[in-house]
């Protein structure tokens, strides 16, 4: 057997399965908004293989138009990465609320060091503590810069810098 002899059964196979697996527009449609809805999926690409490992093979553009169509709305997962969302799941959540819940599992200390206030937490999670207290704009946050692990948090004086601290303190117990 060569192997020229056996790609159009190769061929004829991958039509088959392609044509078994071939989902309608709604169906498909469906199947991406409950995988945008279950997984984090932040790029088309990301989303050609969900619906790949799903047994739904299509192109980039037809995933183009169905996220089009759908209104999946991009947004960020609370460490920043893209996301994929329903138009009605795309409400921005509260703040304080993201900070709270970022700060409760991910901050560890919190030391007030003159106008800066220094933040400890887990590793890899800085960005996304800092981005959550840059969209608090609290009036005793100037600007935060973040690592991998420490968040510096700049106030306009010591003073505001010790009460950021004690407040940030407050939601790490």
């Amino acid at each position: 057997m060569t192997l020229s002899s056996t790609k159009p059964q190769l061929r004829q196979n991958l039509h088959t399965y392609a044509g078994v697996m071939q989902l309608g527009k709604s169906e498909r449609q469906r199947l991406i908004e409950s995988l945008v809805s279950r997984k984090r999926i932040g790029t088309q690409f990301e989303l050609l293989d969900a619906l790949a490992d799903a047994g739904c093979v299509v192109t980039q553009a037809t995933v183009s138009r169905d996220i089009r169509q759908l209104g999946l709305e991009k947004t960020h997962d609370q460490f920043g990465r893209p996301r994929y969302v329903l138009p009605h799941v795309a409400r921005r959540a509260d703040p304080a609320e993201l900070l709270d819940s970022i700060l409760g599992q991910f901050g560890r200390k919190v030391t007030p060091a003159g106008n800066v206030v220094v933040l400890q937490s887990e590793l890899g999670s800085a960005p996304a503590i800092a981005r959550a207290l840059d969209q608090l704009e609290h009036e005793r946050i100037v600007g935060t810069l973040a690592g991998d692990d420490t968040v510096l948090i700049i106030a306009p004086s010591e003073r505001d810098a010790k009460t950021l601290a004690r407040e940030l303190a407050g939601v790490l117990t």
